[in-house]
C-alpha cells in the first residue's frame, strides 16, 4: 500500500502560549464525538491550558482528561441538551474563576460566549464546528424544528450575537460553516479543517485490506438528521446488504425499519476504532446522505480506499470529489442512488487515499498553531 504523506512538517515545536495563562473551552463532552476529537487535538497544542466544559457524560473520564464542569453538570439538565440550551449562555457567563490571557473555545452551541476575562485584557479565539444548529439552522436538524421553539429560538439568536461580541477571531471547520458565521453573526472566519487520523485508517492489517467489499456501510451517531433510515431504503433499492455502525436514540426505529425489508441489515453498536477500520475496508461504499457541517466519517472511509456516496451539499462538497473519490447525489430519493452505487465501482482507491491526506492531524496542527499564534498577539 502506498505511504501516506502526513501533510506537513513533523519537527517538534515548543508548546503554544507556554508563557501565558490559557483557558480551553468546550460545550458538553461525549465519548466519541468528532468535536471532542478536535478539542483534544487543541489540548495537545495547548498543554498548559485549563479545560472547561458544561458537563461530561458519565462514561467520560473527566478527571483523567482534567475537565472542569459547570454547575449545569450537577443538575438533571445534563441529560437533555434541548432543555439546557437556554441556560448555556448563562452558565458560561456566570462561571466564577480566574481570568486568563487567552481563551480558545471549541464551539457548536454557546461555548464562544464564554469570557473568563474582559476583551481589553483577554484575547478570545473561537473554533466553530457550527453556529448552534438548534438555534440557527433548524431545517438541517429536525430536533430543533418544533414550531413551539420559534419564539425562544429568535430570543436565543439575539442572545448568541450579543454575548459573542467579545470574540476577537473565529476559525471555521469548513467553508460551509464559514458561510454560516458570515450569514448569522456577520463575522468572518478562517477555515481550518478538523484533524482526521488518516494514517491509522489507511494502515490496516493485510487481512483487513484483502477483504471482499460486499456490503454498503453507514457510520455515525444514530440521530434523525444523519438519515440512517434513508440508508436502509437505499440498500433495499439497490439490493445490497447494509451494515450500520454507531449508536444513538434512533436505534429502536431503525431496527423496526430494517426488519420490514428484504435486504439484510446488520447493526454494529459502538464499534472500537479497530473494528470501524475493519468495516471501512470491507465496505463496497460508505453511504452518507446527510447535510453535514464537515463530516469526519467520509474522510476516514476514503483513507481506507472506500468511496463515499452522499448528498451533494454541506461538508461533502469539500471532502469528496464527485466522480473521483465518490458520488454526490442531488436527491433524497433512494432510487437516485442506484446509478451512484454502480458508478463508484470504477473509481481509483489511490485517489481516495490521497484526498484523505488533505485532512491529516499534522495539517490541522500547522494551521491551528499559525492561527492561535497570530491571533493571540
Amino acid at each position: 500500500m502506498e505511504k501516506l504523506d502526513p501533510g506537513g512538517s513533523t519537527a517538534p515545536r515548543p508548546p503554544l502560549l507556554a508563557d501565558r495563562s490559557v483557558a480551553l473551552v468546550h460545550e458538553w463532552f461525549t465519548v466519541a464525538g468528532g468535536a471532542e476529537s478536535v478539542f483534544l487535538a487543541m489540548a495537545d497544542l495547548l498543554p498548559s491550558a485549563q479545560r472547561f466544559v458544561l458537563w461530561a457524560d458519565q462514561d467520560v473520564p473527566a478527571e483523567e482528561l482534567m475537565l472542569r464542569e459547570s454547575w449545569l453538570g450537577r443538575t438533571p439538565l445534563r441529560r437533555s441538551k434541548a432543555l439546557a440550551l437556554p441556560l448555556m449562555p448563562l452558565a458560561w457567563r456566570a462561571w466564577n474563576g480566574p481570568r486568563f490571557d487567552v481563551v480558545v473555545s471549541s464551539s457548536h452551541a454557546f461555548a464562544h460566549t464564554a469570557r473568563f476575562g474582559p476583551p481589553e485584557q483577554t484575547r478570545h479565539l473561537s473554533y466553530v464546528h457550527s453556529p448552534a444548529r438548534y438555534v440557527w439552522s433548524p431545517g438541517l436538524d429536525a430536533r430543533g424544528g418544533n414550531p413551539l421553539l420559534a419564539v425562544p429560538r429568535r430570543t436565543l439568536q439575539a442572545v448568541d450575537v450579543r454575548l459573542s461580541r467579545h470574540v476577537h477571531a473565529y476559525a471555521a471547520n469548513s467553508w460551509e460553516v464559514r458561510e454560516r458565521i458570515r450569514r448569522f453573526w456577520k463575522r468572518d472566519a478562517v477555515v481550518i479543517h478538523p484533524p482526521v487520523d488518516v494514517e491509522f485508517f489507511a494502515s490496516a492489517p493485510p487481512a483487513q485490506r484483502d477483504q471482499p467489499r460486499d456490503y454498503l456501510l453507514g457510520a455515525g451517531r444514530w440521530v434523525p438528521y444523519k438519515n440512517f433510515d434513508l440508508m436502509i431504503e437505499i440498500a433495499e433499492a439497490v439490493g445490497m446488504p447494509l451494515v450500520i455502525a454507531g449508536a444513538g436514540p434512533e436505534e429502536p426505529r431503525l431496527r423496526r425499519l430494517a426488519g420490514r425489508g428484504t435486504t439484510p441489515v446488520t447493526f454494529e453498536e459502538r464499534p472500537t476504532r479497530e473494528r470501524l477500520r475493519e468495516l471501512y475496508w470491507g465496505a463496497y461504499a460508505l453511504l452518507f446522505p446527510a447535510h453535514e457541517d464537515f463530516g469526519i466519517v467520509p474522510v476516514e472511509a476514503q483513507a481506507c480506499g472506500t468511496p463515499v456516496i452522499g448528498l451533494r451539499s454541506g461538508g461533502l462538497l469539500e471532502t469528496v470529489v464527485d466522480g473521483e473519490t465518490g458520488a454526490l447525489v442531488q436527491s433524497t430519493d433512494p432510487r437516485a442512488y442506484a446509478d451512484a452505487v454502480r458508478m463508484v465501482m470504477r473509481l481509483d482507491p489511490h485517489r481516495m487515499r490521497r484526498k484523505a491526506t488533505q485532512f491529516s492531524p499534522q495539517r490541522f496542527r500547522d494551521r491551528m498553531s499559525e492561527w492561535i499564534t497570530h491571533e493571540s498577539d
